[in-house]
């Protein structure tokens, strides 16, 4: 005998709206749980914390690099300033890069930057006036000092400055890659900043 379709329909929808409650009820359930865990701190994750003000005399955000700190000009490296760290910063760190290149260009690597500092003068890495104890890396021109925007013919180059507060001095070798400096530093970041600067041929 067919059993009587009439009869069904109730049943399924009654299996179908339990198997609905115990779907959402879970998810509010997996939805406490997580908002209970503890998170991680910033410096932790490797992210950045605290903001850093970063600003230079040389040049204003987002605004053009005059041509004496490019390969067109003098080349030498521009003065850049920054706002009082997080507190526990032992060093600071700055990679500069160009990001509209076709792949990623660093132009400029240094650390262990002493916390007292809080400026770059103009020409301190090309003159050798690096604050002391500060140590640069290698950039993409193979070259540990830095490197000025050297674009191709055509739209402008963004090229950004950042620095980051670490909670450490970093023990890195002599003309150390931007990849290890990164590595080397992710879990010690109590702070960072940027200062961008565009520069065309």
């Amino acid at each position: 005998m067919n059993p009587d379709p009439t009869r069904i329909k109730p049943n399924r929808s009654a299996r179908f709206t339990v198997a609905l409650g115990i779907a959402l009820l879970s998810l509010l359930v997996l939805l406490a749980l997580s908002l209970r865990q503890p998170r991680l701190s910033t410096s932790a994750q490797g992210r950045p914390g605290d903001p850093l003000a970063v600003r230079s005399s040389s040049f204003s955000d987002g605004g053009a690099i005059p041509q004496r700190y490019t390969c067109d000009g003098a080349g030498i490296s521009p003065n850049l300033q920054w706002s009082t760290a997080p507190g526990g910063t032992k060093s600071f760190a700055l990679v500069m890069n160009d990001p509209d290149a076709p792949i990623d260009f660093t132009h400029w690597l240094a650390y262990n930057i002493p916390s007292s500092a809080h400026e770059l003068a103009e020409g301190a890495s090309t003159g050798g006036a690096m604050p002391d104890g500060s140590s640069e890396g290698t950039n993409s021109f193979g070259r540990t000092e830095y490197g000025g925007p050297c674009p191709p013919a055509g739209r402008p180059h963004r090229y950004v400055f950042h620095l980051f507060a670490l909670d450490s001095r970093l023990d890195l070798p002599a003309e150390v890659e931007r990849s290890r400096l990164e590595s080397a530093m992710k879990t010690h970041i109590l702070g960072s900043g940027e200062i961008v600067g565009r520069y065309g041929r």
